[in-house]
């Protein structure tokens, strides 16, 4: 097992090089860049943004900033932002954990919800249940999140149940400290409503489509005809095998977690990776650009790596043998 997590881990070196290479020609390729804006406003002399330029190595080969930029990633300094003149890795601190406590939150409403009601669909195959959350489901699905949010965002300005948008209140400093975790959770009901309500209804589905699949395997019927009680052939020999994809999916989620909470921290303003990334892209701010890709794509690497190993622990079937052929 070490063996394979190390070579992994080795082999993510040139792959992140060339993601983190083709990121910084597709932004370098950009028309313009964050100093041309400044270049428009009057009160700011030219001489001053060449200085600025000149600080942050504008102006030089594309190659020639790469390298540079790489070599400071070695030594875990990810460089400057020019739009915030203040580290991009103390910026993304800044904002990581709203969005991790988000993305997390909507996780575990998401599968705590998705699981059990797949196994009850699939259980009561053509039921009035079956076909009534399987229309939910679809439903769900078909909504925009962006519009999903926003008819969320006036139902709370309608009733005042929850508030709209932000992360936290005005007054979260001066609250106490389980006044400050209920500010927080109230904060995330709307959020987690919106990110939840997609990946449920697909993972319900999948679930739904997995079970019905394994349902009618030899051994599953082997189990029945024995007089296995059905609880232990449900948990045992159909659960257990339909989660494998489940792994797997949890592995690429965590790659996603920057980019898949971005349009919901955009349109309930919420202070997460998401809008800085957006910021970013939008103001051409190209170290706040590459960090941000350098930290998705660490996660997305990584996640793919535990998916791997969990799917050792989850399926007997899987072994590290297995995984190196496969490699």
């Amino acid at each position: 097992m070490l063996r394979f997590v190390l070579h992994r881990m080795v082999q993510m070196v040139p792959l992140l090089i060339g993601i983190t290479f083709l990121s910084f020609v597709v932004v370098d390729l950009a028309p313009g860049d964050f100093f041309d804006t400044l270049s428009m406003n009057p009160s700011i002399s030219p001489e001053m943004v060449r200085e600025m330029k000149q600080e942050f190595g504008y102006g030089q080969p594309l190659p020639v900033r790469y390298g540079r930029w790489l070599w400071r990633v070695a030594h875990l300094d990810l460089g400057m932002s020019v739009a915030y003149r203040v580290g991009v890795l103390e910026l993304i601190e800044s904002r990581a954990m709203n969005t991790v406590i988000l993305a997390v939150a909507s996780m575990i409403f998401t599968w705590a919800l998705a699981i059990p009601i797949g196994i009850v669909v699939a259980l009561r195959r053509g039921t009035l249940l079956d076909r009534s959350l399987s229309f939910v489901a679809f439903f769900g699905m078909s909504v925009p999140s962006f519009f999903l949010s926003f008819l969320l965002m006036y139902l709370a300005l309608e009733t005042g149940w929850f508030p709209v948008g932000g992360t936290t209140s005005l007054d979260y400093p001066i609250l106490s400290p389980l006044e400050k975790i209920g500010d927080r959770l109230a904060h995330l009901v709307l959020p987690v409503l919106v990110l939840g309500t997609g990946g449920m209804a697909s993972l319900m589905r999948l679930m739904r489509s997995q079970l019905l699949e394994i349902q009618s395997a030899d051994y599953v019927r082997t189990a029945r005809a024995k007089g296995v009680p059905e609880w232990i052939v449900v948990s045992k020999h159909i659960l257990r095998n339909a989660l494998n994809p489940f792994v797997t999916l949890a592995g690429y989620e965590l790659g996603t977690l920057l980019g898949g909470a971005a349009l919901v921290e955009a349109v309930m303003n919420l202070q997460g990776l998401g809008t800085l990334m957006l910021d970013a892209v939008r103001s051409l701010d190209l170290y706040l650009v590459m960090g941000s890709v350098l930290m998705s794509s660490v996660l997305l690497l990584l996640g793919n790596l535990f998916a791997d190993v969990a799917l050792t622990l989850v399926d007997p079937r899987i072994d590290f043998s297995h995984l190196e052929a496969v490699r």
